[in-house]
């Protein structure tokens, strides 16, 4: 059997943030853009570092101000065997789970930004068409969330991150 050497994996996605629950009265759905780079230690196994980039709008404040909401997370990946290994079309399904943190900042308002703790857990394949692959990623977020204005107590909420990135491969 011959052994792979751990590689490395590099992802601009781009897709959405969808509120949902109580996080749907503080914050709009919004474009996300992300960065990966993914340890492959093994084909069945990687570690995935996450820094993400939502642009949304505050929904509960006079005139919906924007708000970025950056992610920035570490997580695990467990990767099955991918299908078509070796033929021009193949498909890898992963699953996954991290934790990091959350912040949102107000782009024009001179209000701090609030930091908080996030955790995921996720789901995708990549469909790879020769040296091209396709990931889709779904994670679901939950989150400290402190609020944006005034005070009050933090409370834990969710949300949805989609995302669909392109890769060169290598082979």
């Amino acid at each position: 059997a011959s052994s792979q050497g751990k590689t490395m994996e590099f992802r601009i996605t781009s897709g959405g943030l969808v509120a949902t629950g109580d996080q749907r009265n503080s914050l709009k759905n919004a474009q996300a853009t992300a960065a990966q780079l993914s340890w492959v230690v093994r084909p069945s196994l990687a570690i995935t570092g996450t820094f993400g980039w939502a642009r949304s709008r505050d929904v509960a404040s006079i005139g919906s101000p924007k708000l970025d909401v950056f992610s920035s997370d570490l997580g695990l990946e467990v990767r099955p065997s991918a299908w078509g290994t070796g033929r021009a079309v193949s498909f890898s399904p992963f699953v996954g789970v991290g934790a990091g943190a959350r912040s949102y900042n107000y782009r024009k308002l001179d209000v701090d930004a609030t930091h908080n703790v996030a955790g995921y857990a996720s789901v995708g394949g990549e469909l790879g068409v020769r040296r091209v692959g396709v990931r889709l990623e779904v994670r679901d977020y939950a989150t400290g969330f402190k609020p944006l204005v005034g005070a009050g107590e933090s409370e834990m909420r969710n949300d949805v991150v989609m995302m669909v990135g392109l890769r060169l491969n290598r082979r």
